[in-house]
């Protein structure tokens, strides 16, 4: 079953949740990793491509996800979730979508706004031209900064927001013990409406 259904998750779903769960922890790993480096080093300059052309994949991955989200019915929420459950479901969702867009978006800005002026080329094979920097952000480097700290902070508010729908995952299917988590893992509940 490759569409969504009111009761689950279809094949495409499942495939962009998964995949984009991998890319994504491999990416805040090498992003923490990364930052130990020492920044002129060569294996440093070749992560931080390798970081870049990823975060490309991601962002794009978020953009034709997002479009087959709305494009497609979302499964309802257990019927009995309380209404405060079900407003933190649906701003954990809102946050975790919003973070997928800005920390890429706002690594891209400061890769334009760095003084270094060095290119993106995704997998070596993609150029990417840089973002035109707003003048009323100062300096090229006063600029690079407030991206890097947004990047960095954004980062780490997407550590948390990933620690927390791990566990709300593990408490449906642990505590509440209802279809939640298989639904992510398997298309069994989407048949179930067919």
């Amino acid at each position: 079953m490759l569409r969504n259904t009111r009761t689950g998750y279809g094949t495409i779903a499942i495939a962009f949740h998964w995949t984009m769960a991998v890319l994504i922890v491999g990416m805040l790993a090498l992003g923490i990793y990364m930052h130990e480096l020492p920044p002129t080093a060569p294996e440093t300059f070749q992560l931080y491509q390798l970081h870049k052309s990823i975060g490309f994949v991601v962002l794009a991955l978020a953009l034709f996800r997002l479009i087959w989200r709305l494009m497609n019915p979302t499964p309802k929420l257990p019927d009995g979730m309380h209404k405060l459950e079900r407003l933190a479901a649906h701003l954990g969702h809102v946050g975790l979508y919003a973070l997928l867009f800005a920390i890429p978006i706002t690594g891209w800005f400061m890769v334009s706004a760095s003084p270094w002026g060095i290119p993106t080329v995704v997998f070596n094979v993609l150029p990417v031209p840089h973002l035109p920097i707003p003048e009323l952000l100062g300096t090229k480097e006063q600029a690079e900064s407030l991206f890097k700290a947004f990047h960095k902070y954004a980062a780490f508010l997407l550590i948390a927001l990933i620690v927390v729908h791990i566990a709300a995952a593990l408490k449906h299917h642990f505590i509440a013990r209802d279809e939640t988590l298989k639904r992510m893992l398997s298309t069994r509940p989407a048949n179930e409406s067919a």
